[in-house]
């Protein structure tokens, strides 16, 4: 927004201080004088210099102010203008060009829920309904799977409730697997079936869909969301995807989440932590000590932002997740009920 800027011009005569309106006044007085009265100039310039002595003697100058020519703001302050960068959070964008620059503020709003450094938390999506008899501080479930009465079940434990989509992938035995056409639909997801990679350079296409699994997550009453495989720049999509574009996507989801009231876990995706971690409240990870990449996570660490990180049936990894600060549990592949904290609950 531009700053107003208003220019005040004075168009009255100049009024000008007493001293010089007598002085003024006795050069006047001079010039009409006959040659007659011409003696009564010492009087006069004898009154002035008196007046101007009692002047000087109360530090009594009355004057006219004068409004010079200035420039003035509408904020009518002396003070150096600041320019703030924030994100907005009151509407989502469906913009492909935001740019990555821009700071996360809507992460940082206090509407939104900030899950603590150290969190307990369970990870349940192939099974229901969810056990909530562990008493841990966040369960991360399923959209479609797990309808209100299991969030408000989760709430009165005590619990947060994160609400798990794919945001990459056409997943065809989900409810709205028909509103995805299929210009956007792309190679198989190696290893599950029944699931394609997503053209994410479409978010005029895509944008609406998740908006609308968002608000499905908003009207079951979830605090969080988790959208999944948000690295297709990094996968055989079928598509020509840049680290651009995936970054472009990953703000966007970013900024549909806030402006719903959801806090939001980056998943997976570690190529971009530094440029997306003003955006996202938490990171999500799996595997990281298997592939030797979790030292890019630490950066949400260090901005007091918990990392939730699984290992697939192995514990090994315990004592250095620990020793990390995360938030890391031992899981099985399917991502049932069974699970195992590497510290507390």
């Amino acid at each position: 927004m531009m700053k107003a800027t208003f220019r005040i011009h004075n168009t009255e005569p100049t009024s000008t201080p007493l001293i010089s309106r007598i002085g003024d006044y006795s050069f006047r007085v001079v010039l009409g004088m006959s040659k007659r009265r011409f003696i009564l100039i010492p009087v006069l310039l004898l009154t002035s210099s008196a007046a101007i002595g009692v002047l000087w003697v109360n530090h009594d100058f009355p004057t006219i102010t004068r409004q010079s020519t200035v420039e003035t703001s509408s904020s009518a302050t002396s003070t150096s203008r600041q320019t703030t960068h924030t994100r907005t959070t009151t509407t989502a964008t469906s913009s492909a060009s935001t740019s990555a620059t821009t700071t996360g503020t809507a992460s940082s709003s206090t509407s939104l829920w900030h899950p603590a450094l150290v969190t307990s938390w369970q990870w349940q999506l192939s099974s229901t309904p969810i056990d909530v008899s562990i008493h841990v501080q966040m369960y991360d479930i399923d959209a479609f799977d797990n309808d209100a009465s299991q969030v408000a079940a989760i709430h009165a434990a005590g619990a947060k409730a994160v609400c798990y989509i794919s945001g990459g992938t056409l997943e065809n035995w989900r409810p709205d697997a028909n509103s995805f056409p299929s210009s956007v639909a792309g190679r198989a997801v190696s290893g599950w079936a029944g699931e394609k990679w997503l053209d994410i350079r479409q978010i005029s296409i895509l944008g609406p869909i998740m908006e609308a699994r968002m608000d499905i997550c908003v009207t079951k009453g979830f605090d969080g969301i988790e959208a999944d495989n948000v690295d297709g720049y990094t996968n055989p999509t079928g598509f020509p995807l840049t680290y651009q574009d995936q970054l472009n996507y990953n703000i966007f989801l970013a900024n549909a989440a806030h402006a719903r009231g959801l806090s939001i876990g980056l998943k997976n995706d570690v190529g971009q932590v530094k440029d997306l971690l003003s955006y996202f409240d938490w990171a999500l990870n799996e595997e990281c000590f298997k592939f030797n990449e979790c030292d890019t996570l630490l950066p949400f660490i260090d901005a007091g932002k918990p990392v939730f990180q699984t290992e697939y049936a192995t514990s090994q990894y315990c004592a250095q997740a620990n020793a990390m600060n995360f938030n890391s549990l031992v899981k099985h592949l399917s991502l049932d009920a069974w699970r195992q904290p590497c510290r507390g609950t």
